[in-house]
């Protein structure tokens, strides 16, 4: 009995050893992480810098999203929404969809807030997409009054924290 359970225990070690090698780690090459400074956002497609300043003991959340990512648009949609009514977190929403028309239809469907989205129409070869670090999925940025990230990756029930 003994001798039969050892040569099963050796291939049980080995294969969790083997597994380890697997595990996902963080990835050393995240651009942007919370405490850095927030890079200035220039739309290439209008030459327009976006203005971040939200106003004293306030926070500005830049979004990223494209209309063919589903995940990213319902995660702007729902930060759109949940901060509707802030006056504490200005949000900038930033589209990296290369047609206009897709742009301008999915602010439409989606009910946001027209004045406060823009569009990139350089898409994943635009700089912005490059200094930002972005992949698939996106991302969002809650950014201090100083420029400073505070957190990344929000979600709207996140928001609830950071407005108490």
């Amino acid at each position: 009995m003994i001798k039969s359970v050892k040569p099963i225990f050796v291939v049980l070690v080995f294969s969790s050893l083997i597994s380890f090698s697997f595990i996902e780690k963080k990835d050393p090459t995240e651009k942007l992480v919370p405490g850095d400074k927030v890079p200035i956002p220039v739309l290439e497609n209008e030459k327009q810098t976006l203005d971040l300043h939200a106003g004293e003991g306030k926070y500005t959340l830049l979004s990223f999203w494209a209309g063919y990512d589903a995940m990213s648009r319902m995660k702007n949609a729902e930060l759109c929404h949940a901060l509707k009514n802030s006056d504490r977190i200005k949000m900038i929403s930033v589209s990296l969809d290369r047609y206009e028309s897709v742009f301008n239809a999915v602010v439409e469907q989606d009910c946001l807030e027209s004045s406060l989205c823009y569009n990139e129409t350089g898409g994943r070869t635009s700089e912005l997409y490059k200094e930002f670090g972005l992949r698939e999925g996106f991302a969002n940025y809650l950014i201090d009054n100083d420029g400073v990230i505070v957190a990344k990756n929000v979600s709207a029930g996140d928001l609830a924290s950071y407005l108490n």
